[in-house]
């Protein structure tokens, strides 16, 4: 990372990936994952967690419905447990050894540069996600009533439950493909270099555009994993979070030229 006070740093030069390029990620992210893992499961920690808290705050208040809009709007946060793992996948990748205090404070340095601007863009997403959500509820089953013992199939698959579902998906996944053009090479670009928020997303949506058939595939592997990794009550993302976080930074310098 360049130092602040010797001014921006230049964005670097978008390469051509193939979807070999996503084959390599994910085993480099692996190989990461199982170098240093227990970065993967602290930052990964937080995830499990907060999944398990909300699912049992809604599970005891008897809306187990509002579980679907949050885990379609998973994705949308999920960039958040990345920054920690590529210093990690960045250190290994220098033939450095990751350690708790220099990683750590990497992380905690970011306050001071531009990464908390595109973190308070996806905050902003999600929470528009959820306002969206809310809205799509009440337009679509708002005036139904609903008893303790209805499971959530009888709630989504009745009525004009498929149809919500179907709408708030394909909304759901317009919010996620922009959030991960702005951020699949805004994030870790960020973190290595001294560049503006502003510049790093519109270099990210360039470099996505850039590789569409691959960034397509790609994207689709982040939203498949994460969501088998939330299944078993969300532990599975103690796996599937630091690997895919890990291989996002090898697909990133996989997007853009290094040095």
């Amino acid at each position: 990372m360049s130092d602040a006070a010797s001014g921006p740093d230049p964005l670097p030069e978008i390469r051509t990936a193939g979807f070999g390029d996503i084959r390599a990620a994910l085993v480099a992210g692996l190989g990461d994952f199982l170098r240093a893992p227990l970065f993967g499961l602290f930052f990964s920690a937080v995830y499990v967690a907060g999944g398990m808290v909300l699912l049992r705050i809604y599970s005891a208040a008897g809306q187990e419905w509002w579980i679907a809009p949050l885990a379609v709007g998973f994705p949308l946060i999920g960039p958040f447990a990345a920054v920690g793992l590529y210093e990690v996948s960045r250190r290994i990748e220098a033939g450095e050894r990751p350690g708790w205090r220099a990683v750590l404070g990497v992380v905690f340095a970011q306050k001071d540069r531009q990464i908390p601007a595109l973190a308070a863009v996806i905050i902003v997403f999600f929470l528009f996600w959820v306002f969206v959500a809310h809205a799509l509820f009440a337009l679509f089953l708002g005036l139904r009533a609903f008893s303790g013992s209805m499971t959530l199939a009888q709630i989504f698959l009745e009525g004009s439950g498929p149809l919500m579902l179907l709408i708030g998906t394909a909304v759901g996944a317009g919010f996620s493909a922009v959030l991960f053009a702005i951020s699949v090479v805004g994030l870790p670009l960020l973190l290595e270099r001294e560049v503006d928020f502003v510049s790093a997303m519109i270099h990210s949506v360039q470099a996505t555009l850039a590789n569409l058939p691959v960034m397509l595939a790609w994207g689709g592997v982040i939203t498949v994993a994460l969501f088998v990794g939330m299944l078993p009550m969300f532990l599975g993302l103690f796996i599937v979070l630091p690997v895919l976080g890990h291989a996002s930074w090898h697909m990133y310098r996989r997007l853009v030229e290094t040095g």
